[in-house]
């Protein structure tokens, strides 16, 4: 019987790393004591200074599947990627290998009676991060076993923005690339049906700077959509929109998108049925899940809809995109098909 004692936690995503301003970060340093309990959770503090331990399926990242990287909580180190993240099975966020062997320390630990474990650290900040045991993956043999309060994730399309470009490459290399945000831009992934009808609708927005369609929130790679219209690869139809918050916010952009479809019915929009038409939104970051639960409370009481709202609210995964005949398809066909419209 396999023996899983590393821990995790459920921790706020609290940056102390440097903010490098789209500059790549090179330096890490790791606060005092003093300075870690004012600007870490009681939980971070735990795990990564006095090697606390945590439930298994009870934190942060275990079943995160966001494209990224993980740096240490304490200092910013980055320490692990989503592309070598992987379902263990033990509740734990478990990755094959390190993001740089370099940012990664490892040393004996014979706190549990009777057994001999090898303890993760960061190399920096020397932050507890969890254990690595030789029952992983065919491609390293390895499992490394990390508690969730030791980490904070960084999603692809803020790699740049917080001083990790360097690491987007590790991406492009397995063809998941990160919206082509610049400065003052935001992103924004939606769900509502045909992505034809939800697409002409939302790029006349003032504050969409651009729009793209594609298959999102599935398990299949690399769909095409025939898979997805039979509902074979578990993705949805989807917008990806890029806008100026400066100009639209997701606030306003969210209320839209609840009057250009029906919200209220299952897997369904108009003459389209299955759940590739599902109605659904994907969060970018916890702002984002917020005001998305908000806006979704508010046009439930609304009033407006006889039933209730079964839009789903869910972390953004790898969106790929569509084929070309797809995009901006009623520009290109002003008379095809579409079930969207915007109600008051």
């Amino acid at each position: 019987m396999k023996e899983f004692y590393v821990t995790v936690a459920a921790i706020l995503t609290l940056s102390l790393a440097a903010q490098a301003g789209g500059k790549n970060v090179t330096e890490y340093k790791k606060p005092t004591r003093a300075e870690l309990e004012k600007k870490l959770t009681a939980q971070q503090c735990h795990v990564t200074q006095d090697d606390g331990t945590e439930p298994p399926f009870q934190n942060e990242y275990w079943d995160n599947k966001r494209a990224g990287i993980y740096v240490d909580v304490v200092s910013g180190e980055p320490l692990f990627s989503s592309l070598d993240k992987y379902d263990s099975g033990t509740g734990w966020p478990s990755f094959s290998k390190p993001i740089e062997s370099g940012h990664v320390a490892e040393r004996e630990d014979r706190k549990v009676p009777f057994m001999k474990r090898t303890e993760v650290r960061s190399k920096t900040a020397d932050s507890h991060l969890g254990h690595v045991f030789n029952d992983g993956p065919p491609s390293t043999g390895l499992r490394y076993c990390i508690n969730s309060a030791a980490l904070r994730f960084i999603p692809i399309e803020k790699l740049k923005e917080e001083g990790y470009e360097k690491y987007l490459a590790l991406f492009e290399k397995k063809g998941e690339k990160a919206a082509q945000l610049k400065a003052g831009q935001a992103v924004a992934t939606l769900a509502g049906g045909c992505f034809w009808g939800v697409e002409e609708l939302v790029r006349k927005l003032p504050g969409v700077i651009e729009t793209r369609v594609g298959y999102t929130g599935g398990l299949t790679d690399h769909p095409v959509y025939d898979q997805v219209h039979r509902g074979d690869s578990g993705h949805a139809e989807a917008v990806q929109v890029i806008f100026d918050p400066k100009k639209l916010s997701y606030e306003d952009l969210l209320a839209y998108f609840f009057r250009l479809h029906d919200p209220t019915t299952l897997n369904r929009q108009g003459n389209d049925r299955g759940t590739s038409y599902r109605s659904a939104i994907f969060y970018h970051d916890e702002a984002q899940k917020k005001i998305a639960e908000k806006v979704k409370a508010r046009v439930d009481k609304s009033g407006k809809w006889k039933n209730p709202v079964v839009t789903e609210i869910v972390p953004a995964t790898k969106f790929f995109d569509a084929e070309d005949y797809h995009q901006k398809y009623l520009q290109k066909n002003p008379g095809g098909y579409t079930c969207h419209y915007l109600r008051d």
